[in-house]
């Protein structure tokens, strides 16, 4: 069994009971020790007809549901009532509660709101919520919802904050359903506090949709910053020293003639604000990576032939290639109207990969190493998974903050075992987790769910006998069960995905970037950012299906 041992924490899993859920124990306030083990779950649960198992976790680990789809929201609307659900399909016994739960060959089902990426954070002093007469305490979980209804065309979303100091009937707050220009809020996948504005900022997976900034406390102020930010299929975002916000795009694209495996379409972006802080003005830049046989932008075109010699050099462990941020927008000369970000990219020769939909910061690196994935081709059939990215990569991307150049190099390529990696986050200095989102067609193909697997960035990932751990072996829920079996009904997806995976101690200050310091999980105090001393939590979703978003907990 392998282990790592360089994870300071300390964590213990309670069973496996409990129908299809993991059961839980409570946190305590004992301190940690420093070297303790986390032990490799042997195998992923398996794709079975009809079959909803519970997760399984390294023996170490604990945690507990904060919140889940069936939650009702504090300050419900007529169509938005529950964390994980719409009400476009309301229960025959009470039109005020959604058909969770289709009727048996009756396509009824309620859409089901995928609350995505988590931002934990940590305020100084008590933030205010729908009640005026509630406490709703200093400590938060933020969601933007990756699905959403359609109401006369128009798709909406909505973004929750999940309270974790307040009780059940206040537990989830919706923050905001409409931008400050009336528009209705498009559905979101990424989500990073900036410290410098004070707001968080949201992404959507969708090129003709808004990127957004939001006020933490409620009610939210959500503003379109698409005339700076562009819009793009944007996903993770991650800030450095200087105020730089990387965006990560997720855009599957065409595939290749006659295959499954996909052309590269998506981009990494960098924007520059003018100042820190300004979501308003500003450049937006893109990854331009050269091949190093001469020194030429390796490019869309240059990756569409199939396992193409420059798609092949970028995945070869042990090379290394110069990059450049090449700007494809400037507030100060090409205005303040929204623009296609991916197209932007590709006029401008930057370099696509296979959706690098997340990234993060070392911690400790002065925000010089970028860990970003590649989910790749999610598919089976690819006949660039060995060898071009199909299964999916991990990159490490090394630069000084705001300089022109950086480096690629490839840390991780992935195998099949390990596949379709979305939500990163790190544990600690050396320690960093990618969770899969491999889809069903592949969960099928490989008759395995997703796991999620923490990585020590110190080894060398080309000897084979080097492995990551899988700390989580995703269970499905029976809603997600059903939804497979039935091809969402139309409207929802199916296997539970493991998405939302965020360490963090909340703090909201710009000492409090994620990258700025290593994560000791669990230890700290319970105050918000004013001290310094905050406590390093652990959050992920278990997305689709009930939608349950858990927190990570120690154990005795």
């Amino acid at each position: 069994m392998r282990r790592i041992r360089k994870l300071r924490l300390r964590l213990v899993l309670a069973g496996t009971a409990g129908l299809a859920v993991v059961a839980f124990v409570a946190a305590t306030s004992a301190s940690p020790p420093h070297s303790p083990d986390l032990s490799n779950v042997a195998s992923a649960n398996p794709k079975t007809v009809g079959y909803a198992p519970s997760s399984k976790l390294s023996v170490e680990l604990a945690g507990q549901v904060v919140t889940q789809g069936a939650t009702p929201l504090e300050n419900p609307t007529s169509l938005i009532g529950f964390y994980g659900y719409e009400n476009d399909v309301v229960s025959a016994g009470d039109p005020t509660k959604p058909q969770m739960v289709p009727t048996t060959g009756v396509n009824n089902e309620a859409q089901k709101t995928e609350p995505d990426e988590n931002t934990y954070l940590a305020f100084k002093h008590a933030l205010h919520g729908a009640d005026p007469d509630y406490y709703y305490g200093k400590h938060f979980l933020y969601q933007g919802h990756e699905a959403a209804a359609s109401v006369g065309g128009v798709r909406q979303g909505y973004i929750t904050r999940i309270n974790l100091d307040a009780d059940a009937a206040h537990r989830v707050t919706l923050l905001a359903t409409h931008d400050t220009n009336g528009a209705a809020i498009n559905t979101i996948d990424g989500s990073r506090w900036d410290p410098w504005a004070r707001k968080l900022i949201f992404t959507t997976e969708n090129q003709n949709a808004p990127t957004y900034s939001a006020t933490p406390d409620y009610p939210s102020t959500v503003t379109d910053v698409s005339g700076a930010l562009g819009r793009g299929g944007y996903e993770g975002v991650s800030l450095d020293s200087r105020g730089n916000a990387l965006i990560l795009e997720d855009i599957g694209g065409a595939n290749k003639p006659g295959t499954t495996a996909r052309i590269p379409n998506s981009f990494l972006f960098r924007y520059v604000p003018d100042s820190p802080g300004d979501l308003g003005n500003g450049k937006l830049q893109v990854l331009q990576v050269l091949n190093n046989v001469n020194h030429q932008p390796i490019t869309q075109a240059t990756q569409t032939a199939l396992n193409s010699p420059d798609q092949l050099a970028v995945h070869v462990y042990g090379s290394s290639f110069e990059a450049n941020w090449v700007t494809v927008h400037d507030t100060g000369v090409d205005g303040h109207l929204p623009f296609n970000a991916n197209t932007a990219a590709k006029a401008h020769n930057g370099t696509p990969f296979k959706r690098p939909e997340n990234g993060r910061f070392r911690p400790g690196t002065g925000f010089r190493d970028l860990y970003f994935d590649e989910t790749g081709d999610t598919n089976a059939t690819s006949p660039e998974n060995v060898n071009a990215g199909g299964w999916c990569s991990v990159f490490k991307l090394t630069g000084t903050p705001g300089a022109s150049s950086a480096r690629l190099s490839i840390f991780y390529r992935c195998d099949g075992t390990r596949a379709g990696f979305d939500n990163t986050t790190f544990l600690s200095h050396d320690l960093v987790t990618f969770v899969e989102d491999a889809g069903d067609t592949l969960h099928g193909q490989r008759n395995a769910l997703d796991s999620g697997w923490v990585f020590d960035v110190t080894q060398d990932y080309s000897d084979p006998a080097n492995q990551p751990v899988r700390w989580l072996a995703e269970g499905r829920d029976p809603s997600a069960t059903i939804d497979s079996a039935s091809g969402g009904f139309g409207k929802n997806d199916g296997d539970n995905e493991i998405t939302g995976s965020e360490v963090s101690d909340g703090n909201t200050s710009i000492n409090g970037l994620l990258g700025a310091k290593n994560p000791h999980l669990f230890q700290g105090d319970d105050e918000g950012e004013g001290n310094g001393h905050s406590q390093w939590r652990f959050f992920y979703t278990e997305q689709h299906g009930d939608n349950r978003t858990y927190e990570v907990v120690s154990a005795p």
